[in-house]
């Protein structure tokens, strides 16, 4: 896993050296990326003083103060990250190794199976939907949470149209046709209400993104659409199967697929500052 998270930024981002750190640096357009530890780093661990060299980089570069790791493989960076200055979070990860059997959902199996009246497909590049799929995961995460939101069909035509004309869905449609992304949809006339993707790197892949229409949760959309990613992982040979998890809420949902708790992943950024008063 840790060759994982160190191989797949390299696909659209350059590596800057910080001794015990790496920064991955987006050279395009797309999701910015974060420091975490070297891989293979040998040396004494990363400092407070690490940590500030690689935030000033971030900050001279005007991209998010933002580290990645995971706890128990790097234990000691959380209180260099801490006396820097930074707030850390805490998601669970979960995992499918190579003995563990996906626990598919009942109407659910996998692929084209429908699901509250949506039909999950594995999305090709040129699908006429896949503006859809590729902007609903970002509604979702601006309504955080498992409960019914607001964002509907209207909301989503809006950041499709958005998507597409900035050139993030030619980008997506640019990675599933060189195999670096798989992108799954639950799809209900022409509207994506819940997508997500896995990333293959040889026989590991990462579930990532996977986010329900805030008006359309509560239907197992998000648990089809993992159940559908999983299936194509599997069949495709990948072995290991992992994601992160917002919360305990969430993890809930991807228990129900067969992940089994494996360790805390964790993210530091700038500590919000308290509201005046509070």
């Amino acid at each position: 896993m840790e060759r994982y998270y160190d191989s797949v930024p390299r696909s659209a981002a350059r590596v800057e050296d910080f001794g015990p750190l790496s920064l991955f640096v987006n050279e395009g357009r797309g999701w910015p990326y974060y420091a975490r530890p070297a891989l293979g780093h040998t040396g004494p661990a990363a400092t407070a003083e690490d940590v500030r060299r690689v935030l000033a980089r971030q900050r001279e570069l005007g991209i998010p103060e933002a580290f990645e790791w995971v706890a128990e493989h790097n234990p000691e960076l959380r209180a260099a990250i801490e006396e820097a200055g930074l707030a850390v979070h805490e998601h669970p990860l979960l995992v499918l190794g190579p003995d563990d059997e996906p626990v598919l959902p009942a109407g659910a199996p996998g692929a084209g199976t429908p699901s509250g009246g949506a039909a999950v497909r594995i999305m090709a590049a040129d699908d006429p939907d896949l503006a859809s799929a590729v902007a609903v995961p970002h509604l979702a995460f601006g309504e955080p949470g498992t409960a019914r939101g607001t964002a509907g069909p209207e909301e989503l035509a809006a950041a499709a149209a958005k998507s597409a004309a900035d050139g993030t869905v030619e980008r997506i449609a640019g990675r599933i046709t060189a195999g670096r992304t798989v992108l799954a949809a639950a799809v209900r006339e022409g509207v994506a209400l819940c997508a997500g993707q896995h990333n293959p790197v040889g026989t590991v892949t990462e579930v990532a993104g996977v986010g329900t229409l805030p008006a359309a949760r509560r239907q197992g959309l998000a648990l089809a659409v993992t159940a559908a990613l999983v299936a194509h992982a599997r069949a495709n040979g990948v072995q290991t199967v992992f994601l992160s998890a917002a919360d305990e809420d969430v993890a809930r949902i991807y228990r129900r697929a067969g992940f089994r708790p494996f360790a805390t992943a964790l993210i530091a950024e700038p500590a919000t500052e308290p509201a005046a008063g509070a």
